[in-house]
């Protein structure tokens, strides 16, 4: 998919990985769409990159949260930019808890940002896609939705949930040339993983992630601008994460 003229519409794009990608699919001509659930200094400062880039950035201020917000943004950039070409879905947060440590409340709120916003963001962007029979869907997951890791359960299932959707929509929407792709990162420079202890670190840098060092959100950027380009790719899961769900010891 050659992305001039596209309108690419990211959640999460106001910081980390979906700011990044925001800006990455902007450099290769698209027209941006942002939801967010704050007009702060962060979205201020991306949709300012985007447009120095010569594009225009719009910010929708929605809660992925809330299906009547997904629904609604979607008819309101279509208004206002046009139909949705890509959609790239990088909303997301740490939930922490081990089975017996998590709430109730928390394991709910866990799916109800990663995985039901593509539910219906998918419903309301994929018949415009089928009319033009075009369009590339990518889904950020993560190597915690593949590999096992202690005391946070619904982060880790949310997380997994989005390579089996990737496989599910992508033979479904096959024959009208939609694409759907899946990203998982590893541990990436973002504020996410910010919080994590000094020994907690070196640890993965020194032990678990056999390049020893972090990754970046333009990489994982990168990675998303390239499955959304290449039109022979559909129905996978791509890790990016230094090699870390390769070790096995």
């Amino acid at each position: 998919m050659k992305l001039e003229g596209k309108v690419c519409l990211i959640t999460g794009g106001t910081k980390g990985i979906g700011a990044a990608t925001a800006i990455d699919l902007a450099k290769q001509g698209a027209t941006i769409a942002i939801i967010g659930r704050r007009k702060d200094e962060e979205a201020i400062a991306t949709k300012t990159t985007i447009e120095k880039l010569g594009q225009r950035c719009e910010l929708f201020l929605a809660d992925c949260a809330k299906p009547e917000d997904m629904t609604a943004s979607v008819s309101q950039i279509g208004d206002q930019l046009g139909p949705i070409d890509v959609l790239v879905h990088a909303a997301g947060g740490p939930v922490n808890g081990g089975l017996f440590q998590i709430t109730p409340e928390d394991w709910y709120a866990a799916f109800a940002v990663h995985v039901h916003p593509i539910f219906f963001l998918c419903r309301a962007v994929i018949p415009g896609m089928q009319k033009k029979k075009e369009g590339a869907i990518i889904l950020v997951s993560s190597t915690a939705g593949i590999r096992g890791i202690i005391t946070n359960v619904a982060y880790q299932v949310a997380k997994g949930a989005l390579p089996q959707f990737t496989r599910a929509l992508a033979r479904e929407f096959a024959d009208d040339n939609i694409r759907i792709n899946c990203v998982a990162p590893g541990v990436v420079r973002t504020a996410f993983h910010a919080s994590m202890s000094e020994q907690q670190k070196k640890l993965n840098l020194e032990h678990r992630i056999p390049l020893h060092r972090e990754g970046t959100p333009e990489q994982v950027a990168t990675l998303v601008t390239e499955l959304v380009k290449n039109d022979y790719l559909t129905g996978e899961t791509f890790t990016i994460d230094g090699g870390l769900t390769m070790r096995i010891a």
